[in-house]
């Protein structure tokens, strides 16, 4: 699956969108998915709580192992994916569509988020 050219990625395999009125979503990508293995539990920051970029702000935890999640932005979380906790595997089956995991009103991007292309090479090891 290849990553979608119109997202940036974190070095800890989450993407972000563009943002819409000041909100973008988050999710892991593709090969953070794929590592990880079938997700079977998704702990996700609450609405209203505040995320730091780089930071822990939740887990996912798989039939291999549990496993961080960072949030790639810092702002206040808008919404979660209820479909994502009452079906972690969306996850893993879409990861870039109906397995995203919370939206969040950004107060900062920090400047090293990964193109597509920048965040292939990275994960492929180039």
């Amino acid at each position: 699956m290849s990553n979608p050219q119109q997202l940036r990625y974190s070095k800890e395999h989450e993407w972000l969108s563009t943002a819409e009125d000041g909100v973008s979503t988050v999710g892991i990508t593709a090969h953070a998915a794929e590592a990880l293995g079938d997700v079977v539990y998704v702990q996700l920051p609450a609405a209203g709580d505040t995320v730091t970029a780089g930071e822990t702000c939740g887990e996912l935890e798989s039939t291999k192992s549990v496993s961080d999640l960072y949030s790639p932005v810092s702002g206040e979380v808008t919404e979660l994916n209820q479909d994502v906790v009452d079906d972690p595997a969306l996850v893993n089956s879409a990861p870039f569509e109906g397995g995203w995991l919370f939206k969040v009103k950004l107060s900062e991007e920090p400047d090293d988020l990964l193109s597509a292309d920048e965040y292939t090479a990275f994960a492929s090891g180039n």
